[in-house]
């Protein structure tokens, strides 16, 4: 419609042929006065016959006066005929111009302002899904995920690894905010130097609730010493919403030269890097004691044999992401156990990692061998291996199962204060 009103300003409009047809028949039909020269229709043929006029110019006190041609030019109802096209009077009308960039503009404006939407409440976060940012003095690192559609299983719920990446994700990004993350991955610029990297050595972690799909949680994680060659670093996850704990997690890691795949200590170098941001404060997962057993293939009751890496499964240190080692303890559950019940906890034990070239398998083993009926019982405890076929051990694991849709979480934490 803008369109429209900037092209009619710069061209005139002509007639349509309909309204010349019957301007035609008009003066077909009648007589025409043209400046002395008359016109009148034919009785019997119908054809224009034309009488010319003649008269001689008018004279005022012995003077010719000359009439000018559109004073002449008159019809008979003695109304002055237009006056002709010049270039002036062919100029666009600028008012209409005006307007029509006027609304232009204004309706640009508008798509910018919406393409530059900003929340305006004090309430709403500015980047709800973005990097993160440092809370609590500094010592906290803060995240938001939405559960998107293909990060939930066949329960509708958070995939085991949906809800892992999140904590990977965010132990990255807590050492990017800090200004230490060097050319590595998650490795501070004195690590680059030394060639060493972070290994995870064990983790806890405990499921209260899981989130569904287009829940947004909220993931809180901070690192403290753990002995004199060690990390350990707690997530909390929680509903951004209400605030309900949903996931409890706590690790350990220790240094790796990634040349030789040794174990390090730290460096002092390092260590001046990471001190500053540990807070004093006890795990948010109770540290659970109890011995990691070993099955062999005599104890286990479900195995799952010739499990491969593929390349997608490497990360940037050329070992196996340790998400998918969980990925891999998980295929040799019951299947009753997985169609009945739901992880509600889980301790892993890294031993080694494996290469690209290694072929694994899992083996799994329900703890109370009393138990007939995995359909009806409630909870189940399991026993987990995930060894190269060779014999050599990658992860021993222990996880626990509840029934689906339970109401009890058990207790949960909180962000803790740091002790003094």
């Amino acid at each position: 419609m803008v369109a429209t009103a900037a092209t009619s300003s710069f061209f005139p409009v002509t007639s349509s042929p309909d309204s010349s047809d019957s301007k035609n028949k008009k003066l077909g039909s009648g007589s025409t006065n043209l400046g002395g020269i008359k016109s009148k229709p034919s009785a019997s043929s119908g054809s224009l016959q034309v009488k010319a006029n003649a008269q001689a110019p008018p004279k005022i006190n012995g003077t010719t006066v000359v009439t000018s041609p559109v004073e002449g030019f008159k019809n008979e109802d003695g109304a002055g005929s237009p006056h002709p096209r010049t270039f002036i009077n062919q100029l666009p009308d600028w008012s209409m111009l005006l307007a029509a960039i006027t609304t232009i503009f204004l309706a640009a404006e508008k798509q910018w302002m919406m393409l530059d939407w900003k929340p305006r409440r004090s309430d709403m976060l500015i980047d709800p899904f973005g990097i993160g940012r440092i809370v609590q003095d500094g010592l906290v690192f803060r995240q938001n995920f939405s559960i998107r559609s293909y990060e939930i299983g066949a329960d509708r719920t958070a995939s085991i690894e949906t809800l892992m990446n999140h904590l990977q994700e965010t132990a990255i990004n807590h050492c990017k905010s800090v200004g230490l993350l060097g050319e590595g991955f998650g490795a501070t610029p004195e690590m680059c130097k030394k060639n060493l990297i972070w290994v995870v050595t064990r983790m806890q972690v405990v499921f209260d609730r899981y989130p569904t799909w287009g829940d947004v949680v909220q993931v809180d994680t901070w690192v403290s010493a753990s002995g004199k060659n060690g990390m350990r670093r707690d997530w909390l996850v929680s509903d951004s919403k209400t605030g309900e704990v949903l996931t409890r997690a706590s690790s350990v890691w220790v240094m790796m030269n990634k040349l030789t795949r040794r174990l390090s200590k730290i460096p002092e170098e390092v260590r001046g890097e990471i001190e500053p941001y540990f807070m004093n404060s006890d795990p948010v997962v109770a540290e659970d004691s109890r011995k990691l057993v070993k099955l062999d293939k005599s104890m286990a009751e479900h195995v799952r044999k010739g499990l491969t890496p593929r390349w997608s499964d490497l990360d940037v240190n050329q070992h196996v992401n340790n998400v998918k080692y969980i990925g891999w303890i998980l295929e040799s559950a019951p299947l009753p156990v997985l169609e009945t019940h739901e992880l509600s906890s889980m301790t892993l034990e890294y031993r080694r990692e494996c290469g690209r070239e290694s072929i694994l398998q899992s083996l799994t083993t329900v703890s109370d061998s009393s138990v007939g009926d995995l359909v009806n019982v409630g909870e189940i405890e399991c026993q987990h291996l995930l060894q190269l076929e060779e014999g050599s051990e990658i992860v021993r694991g222990r996880t626990q199962w509840r029934p689906k849709y339970a109401k009890s979480f058990g207790n949960v934490g909180q962000i803790p204060a740091e002790s003094a």
